[in-house]
């Protein structure tokens, strides 16, 4: 499969091992690795060999799985291994047919970069699937496979249940449910909570917006890509409404 700018990498199509019985121990452990707190692939109702067999598949380096997240407006978000040897990592970028190119949103690996998305911005994702596009359209499935690129200061109360509600769909044993998911919530391992704003009333604009496209959050987290800029560049202000809209972040105001 070709993406722009990775023509020359082995992409295949990556939703199948969604299937895979440890897909999300080897997918979202990490995420839930903290000073107090070691995960195991029990959490996930797997065992080992499951989750090293998923691993195995998400890191072939022959073979990039790309996760595709189609959402409204033509908008897909994608997620692609990029299982270069001895420098691995995992993209993540909102892609449209109508744009010049990708809006970056996290780099996972050597160079991580991130936060990428606000609560707001996640969940309205997972709940709006396209489904005339191919790709992940079950809302749990879509909400986990871009949970590593939150990091937001103002999460919601009901966080840590929606994001447990998810993990049940996605097969882990009840009773493992709420504590991962406020494992998954409680710290992430690359970069701080972040504050989401509309451009006009951003604490870098000091009095002038540097974004003059309305309706996008961007991101106060200095290792954001959306730090003091548009989520995609290019693109006209039509464009960036329609991405506004998609995201939910859209205010006529």
């Amino acid at each position: 499969m070709l993406i722009e700018g990775f023509e020359n990498a082995p992409v295949v199509v990556g939703e199948e091992l969604l299937a895979l019985p440890g897909f999300w121990a080897a997918y979202l452990m990490w995420l839930s690795r903290t000073e107090d707190c070691d995960p195991e692939p029990e959490w996930f109702g797997v065992d080992g060999a499951d989750a090293d067999a998923a691993w195995d598949a998400l890191s072939h380096e022959d073979q990039w799985p790309v996760f595709r997240i189609p959402f409204a407006g033509g908008h897909t978000a994608m997620v692609l291994g990029c299982n270069i040897p001895e420098d691995p990592g995992t993209e993540y970028f909102i892609t449209h047919p109508g744009w010049g190119r990708h809006g970056h949103l996290t780099t996972l690996g050597g160079h991580h970069a991130g936060p990428g998305l606000s609560w707001r911005e996640l969940h309205h994702i997972a709940r709006t699937p396209d489904l005339s596009a191919p790709g992940v359209h079950a809302e749990h499935a879509r909400l986990l496979l871009l949970l590593p690129t939150l990091g937001d200061q103002g999460m919601p109360e009901d966080a840590v249940d929606i994001i447990g509600d998810a993990l049940e769909q996605a097969g882990l044993p009840v009773t493992e449910t709420r504590g991962t998911a406020e494992a998954l919530l409680v710290d992430h391992p690359l970069w701080e909570p972040a504050e989401w704003t509309l451009s006009g009333a951003s604490p870098l604009s000091g009095g002038k917006d540097p974004l003059p496209f309305h309706g996008i959050l961007h991101c106060d987290g200095p290792m954001s890509p959306r730090f003091g800029t548009r989520l995609a560049q290019g693109i006209t202000r039509e464009q960036s409404d329609e991405l506004a809209h998609a995201l939910g972040t859209w205010s006529a105001a």
